[in-house]
């Protein structure tokens, strides 16, 4: 009679864990999903991505971690990096470009030309709203940010 009841007790404990797997599984298929997307195509930026109910704004943000002291301080690096790019994505930004063709000529035949072009880009506006998916190494000493933010349809 004792082993029936310790039986039935261990089976009633393990009942709450075969549903305990199931939280979240839909984030975890789009990380799942996002990640292998950025493995077959690499690319740093905003991009739009769907699924099957919803459309996100997703924000990669590579950095090189021998730069950074501590796991804090790349973190943080990466949440405003990538915000700054969900900024230039739903606000715009104004790019002004420059171009400096310097040619000086030497003795004899030659001529040297200089070629100098200034890009400056401004843009306003602030986006807190993103949300860190995950984090993977990719490269020895690189590790990949993947942040992402639902859209209006």
């Amino acid at each position: 009679m004792k082993k029936v009841i310790i039986f039935l007790v261990a089976i009633l404990f393990q009942i709450p864990c075969i549903f305990s797997q199931n939280y979240n599984q839909e984030r975890t298929a789009l990380t799942n999903f996002l990640i292998r997307m950025y493995e077959n195509s690499p690319f740093d930026g905003v991009k739009a991505v769907e699924d099957y109910d919803n459309a996100y704004l997703m924000s990669v943000v590579k950095l090189d971690k021998t730069k950074y002291k501590g796991d804090s301080e790349l973190n943080r690096v990466a949440s405003v990096k990538a915000m700054s790019q969900a900024s230039r994505y739903f606000n715009g930004s104004d790019i002004t470009s420059d171009l400096i063709i310097r040619t000086s000529e030497k003795e004899g035949e030659f001529s040297e030309t200089e070629i100098i072009e200034n890009i400056r880009e401004h843009s306003a506006g602030y986006v807190k709203q993103l949300e860190q998916l995950t984090n993977f190494q990719s490269g020895e000493n690189e590790v990949v940010f993947i942040f992402l933010t639902p859209l209006n349809k």
